[in-house]
């Protein structure tokens, strides 16, 4: 029994380290953080349309864009997002960390931009260089 609940933990958590990542590129996880003349906001750099996207998805989150200053609640919305969009159905395959980064960064279609691949190559870089602390 707790081997089956600690497996299903590593699963339901896997994104963490590239949760982390993408939150060190965004913005260095400040959560007053505001980019793209004024668009993007909190740690995460989400845009009201990104916001709306999941939560028209996932109506359950609740909240107010606003609220995408807080790093948790943004959280909640990336996965919403990506349950909608980083999804094995969309992209006819299985579903990789460069798939997500790239649809954090370029929206739905954003894993096909090559507009996003340097994005992923910072990304990647944060989570070697955690895993490398780490090992």
């Amino acid at each position: 029994m707790i081997v089956q609940v600690l497996a299903l933990t590593v699963c339901l958590y896997s994104n963490d380290n590239l949760l982390n990542a993408i939150c060190k590129v965004e913005s260095n996880c400040e959560e007053s953080a505001v980019g793209d003349s004024g668009n993007a906001i909190g740690p995460y750099q989400i845009w009201y349309v990104y916001w709306k996207d999941a939560i028209d998805y996932r109506p359950s989150i609740g909240g107010s864009y606003s609220d995408c200053v807080n790093k948790e609640y943004s959280e909640q919305i990336i996965k919403a997002y990506w349950d909608r969009y980083a999804n094995e159905n969309r992209l006819g395959r299985k579903v990789t960390d460069e798939d997500r980064a790239r649809i954090h960064n370029g929206g739905p279609n954003g894993w096909k931009k090559k507009s996003t691949i340097k994005y992923w190559n910072k990304v990647k870089s944060f989570i070697h260089d955690r895993n490398s602390q780490h090992h």
